[in-house]
């Protein structure tokens, strides 16, 4: 049978190809080494155990167990450590972060609201449920604390930066009514304690400097201001900063800068004034028994060569330490952050300064005022901390000395 034209030339088809390699497109060859060199230089890039820029120990890369890589933690634990080693990895944040404002024109970054004149203030626009309730308790346990030592106790709650310089925060942020907050605190701990208020005080002293721009805390001065108030309630007179020599350090970038990363911050400056005061830092592995670990100066100068500038004061957060004073008396100051830069003040004025951060104290405050003697108590904590600290509840906690 004849074949037909049509399937003739369906037989005679043929498909030609290039003879030879097929060639890889340069691009592509250029994008696959260039990515896998990256690889090679992040790997043998040299590892780091702090980041400094936010005040962090970085995530460590530890060996995977069986029971890790099946429930998932092991590969969390890697992706952790895998962002923390990156290759330049602060040069990216920042770039990242500059065009966010840049281009974005981002008025919040990393929990933080970008203010007017480089201000930046934490973010506080609503108090949730369980907020609320750590308040409640918060204040309860204040109120029980004083009601238990009548005419000693004195409370001090420092405003945030936003309720004294409200004009400063990006137009329409929704904070918080804190004025009416901080109303129902004191009037509450007020029935039991001396109540020190610094809203008028700091509004009428808000062209000086109060407090940082690029961090959560007061200034030394803003310290001071308050601290003028609690020389006034008390009769005391104040520390005479004419007299002494003061010392400005300089770059300081706080806690809200490691959040922002702003490429053009404004750095702010620490003004303090050399004290040869001696304290003494404790080891409390009970409620019954202190141990000293070191004394020192109660400004170790060595953290302003840090990033964390302000853990110069007191030498940071420790659960229970002793500052010698120049003064009569006792007091024993329970504290926040806040009241590292305002503790040297008291050194005028008391003998004997003892301090306590329950972040590192794990006890009642019955059996140390009794065994310490202390003749007043100071609670100095700022407003955000107050609100959610999990911690202060333990000023009322039980002493297992008395109990027993």
């Amino acid at each position: 049978m004849p074949i037909s034209e049509k399937g003739e030339n369906r037989m005679s088809k043929v498909i030609y190809r290039k003879s030879g390699r097929r060639t890889v497109h340069p691009i592509l060859l250029c994008a696959a080494l260039l990515l896998f060199g990256f690889s090679l230089v992040n790997v043998v890039w040299p590892k780091r155990k702090l980041i400094e820029l936010e005040n962090r120990n970085a995530a460590e890369l530890r060996a995977p167990t069986i029971a890790d890589l099946l429930d998932g933690t092991w590969q969390q634990s890697f992706s952790s450590w895998m962002q923390d080693q990156f290759i330049l990895r602060d040069q990216w944040i920042n770039t990242q972060r500059a065009a966010d404002e840049m281009v974005f024109q981002k008025v919040e970054e990393g929990g933080i609201l970008l203010g007017k004149d480089h201000w930046m203030f934490t973010k506080l626009f609503t108090v949730d449920e369980t907020t609320q309730k750590q308040l409640d308790k918060n204040i309860q346990a204040v109120s029980d604390f004083a009601a238990k030592y009548p005419g000693k106790v004195t409370f001090l709650l420092a405003p945030s930066a936003s309720a004294i310089y409200p004009e400063m925060l990006p137009a329409g942020a929704p904070m918080v009514d804190e004025d009416s907050m901080l109303n129902d605190i004191f009037a509450t701990i007020g029935q039991y304690a001396e109540v020190l208020d610094l809203r008028n005080t700091f509004t009428a002293s808000k062209e000086e400097y109060l407090y940082f721009k690029t961090d959560h805390h007061w200034t030394p001065n803003g310290a001071y201001r308050a601290y003028e108030q609690f020389c006034k309630l008390k009769g005391l007179s104040p520390f005479d900063r004419t007299a002494h020599e003061s010392v400005t350090i300089n770059g300081f970038q706080g806690t809200h800068y490691s959040a922002t990363r702003l490429w053009n911050v404004e750095d702010d400056s620490i003004t303090y004034y050399p004290l040869d005061n001696q304290m003494t830092i404790f080891d409390v592995p009970s409620e019954a028994q202190f141990e000293a670990n070191r004394t020192e100066n109660l400004i170790n100068t060595e953290k302003f060569e840090t990033r964390d500038k302000y853990a110069a004061f007191l030498d940071g957060n420790n659960g229970y330490s002793v500052v010698e004073g120049n003064g009569t008396g006792s007091i024993l100051v329970v504290k926040d952050s806040y009241a590292n830069s305002f503790v040297p003040y008291l050194t005028e004025n008391y003998a004997k300064i003892g301090v306590i951060d329950f972040r590192n104290f794990r006890y009642g405050l019955d059996s140390t005022i009794e065994k310490e003697g202390y003749d007043q108590v100071l609670i100095l904590y700022n407003f955000q901390t107050f609100l959610a600290d999990k911690n202060l509840i333990n000023i009322i906690r039980p002493s297992s000395l008395q109990a027993s």
